[in-house]
């Protein structure tokens, strides 16, 4: 696995918000890239490499991939008078207002005219819908394959890639024309091939997965993107994940509406593993999910309070207590084995799509399988009866195994509930679904700790 992630630092908005900062753009960049880098530490999001398209590596592959366009005749210099898009950073036209008014994610809007650089989208723009009409499930979820066939439709505007030095002169600068610097889309965008290097020259490119917001879909990653990579001979990335927005009582969150939520904020309360498996859960790939703090606490007290960290210490309680911690070698209930691979093949189908919720909700189905399962068993019952040792032995010995097969799906939603898991089964090192078939029931046990200790709202 390689993962990127990271930040695009070039543009009129960086370049205008240094400046109310009273800072060069440069420091205003590191603070912000400091600020990212915190906040990815504390949610437990790890990575390969944090992209900064401000590095020398990023700016020397931009520069080559222009000149190669530029010398391909792809690239051409015209005076253009339009309108311009401050926020976006972009040319808009009459045809992108809605109602005769130009919508809110345009921001201010002004009228420009200057000479500028344009690529030639249209020259492979029907080349882009062949092979999306080949390939449909490109774009996950199916629902916006229609909205990129439409954007395909009609012939494409010349893309303008070229900012004037006057006006913007923070960005990487032309390796033809060095009045220029680089329109910031077109910069951002290659991000994802110029950090996409392992070690000894190795390269990761085309990406399996790629996962943007659907507020640029259309035309960022969906019709300038690929159409950029067919014009510089590269592979389009094997799939496009488009996720949706989360929403307070129906509308996006927006500072300007004060319908914001601080994450930092619930991961001091609540811990980092419990906001993740919120917004794991509570969002439907591809859809707008509602963010409710009252759920979010529902989430916490009843899911991971009451159902997972339930089971895991009174599971590991009752073992201290009838058998000393020591757990002896034998089998496990045949049932609860079968509910168990039901659950991994589920797990992994979700998985599979991209479903996460639907991967979480099969754990959670296990979870509460394995409380009822001791309820219907009683091991309280069973340790006061000389005769049903054994018994008590193969109850306990099969939810600890169940437990740890748990924490091993649970990994890449929590990934330190996992391992305080293992820690208590005193199974560090069966930590990976490979190794499902050979996971052996824990030999012994931890005093318990609250995974997810009780909290007020």
């Amino acid at each position: 696995m390689y993962f990127l992630t990271g930040v695009d630092e070039h543009g009129q908005k960086v370049q205008q918000s240094a400046r109310k900062q009273g800072l060069s753009a440069s420091d205003y960049c590191d603070e912000m890239a400091r600020y990212f880098l915190q906040a990815w530490e504390k949610l437990g999001i790890s990575y390969n490499v944090f992209v900064r398209t401000t590095s020398i590596q990023h700016k020397n592959y931009v520069q080559l991939a222009l000149k190669k366009l530029y010398e391909k005749g792809d690239l051409c210099y015209k005076e253009h008078e339009g309108f311009y898009s401050i926020r976006q950073e972009q040319f808009v036209t009459e045809k992108d207002k809605v109602n005769g008014v130009w919508p809110e994610i345009y921001g201010e809007v002004i009228r420009t005219s200057e000479p500028n650089y344009f690529f030639n989208l249209e020259k492979y723009r029907k080349k882009w819908l062949e092979i999306l009409q080949q390939n449909t499930s490109w774009i996950v979820p199916h629902f916006r394959y229609g909205e990129l066939l439409h954007a395909l439709e009609s012939p494409l505007d010349d893309l303008c890639i070229s900012r004037p030095c006057s006006r913007i002169h923070w960005g990487i600068l032309l390796p033809f024309d060095n009045r220029y610097v680089t329109y910031v889309w077109f910069d951002a965008l290659l991000n994802y091939v110029s950090f996409a290097q392992g070690s000894a020259g190795c390269t990761y490119w085309p990406a399996d997965l790629q996962i943007i917001g659907k507020d640029i879909l259309i035309p960022a990653h969906g019709v300038y993107w690929p159409i950029i990579l067919l014009a510089l001979d590269l592979p389009l990335p094997k799939k496009l994940l488009v996720h949706g927005w989360w929403q307070i009582r129906g509308q996006k969150m927006s500072k300007s509406t004060g319908t914001i939520v601080d994450p930092m904020e619930l991961v001091d309360k609540y811990g980092a593993d419990a906001f993740r498996y919120y917004l794991l859960r509570e969002m439907s790939t591809g859809y707008d999910a509602e963010f409710s703090l009252e759920a979010f606490h529902q989430r916490y007290t009843s899911d991971l309070a009451n159902d997972l960290g339930n089971l895991l210490q009174r599971t590991v309680s009752m073992s201290l207590r009838y058998l000393k911690g020591r757990v002896p070698t034998g089998g496990t209930d045949s049932v609860l084995e079968q509910v168990s691979e039901v659950t991994l093949a589920e797990y992994c189908s979700a998985m599979e799509c991209y479903e996460t919720h639907r991967a979480l909700e099969s754990i959670w189905k296990l979870i509460r399988y394995c409380n009822k399962y001791l309820e219907e068993k009683s091991p309280w019952n069973l340790a006061k009866q000389q005769n049903s040792l054994a018994t008590l032995e193969e109850v306990l010995r099969s939810v600890l195994k169940t437990c740890l097969q748990i924490s091993v799906l649970v990994e890449p939603f929590m990934p330190t509930t996992a391992k305080k898991i293992r820690t208590q089964l005193h199974c560090e090192n069966q930590s990976s679904l490979s190794q499902w078939q050979t996971l052996e029931a824990p030999r012994s046990v931890e005093q318990p700790e609250p995974l997810f200790p009780r909290i007020g709202t």
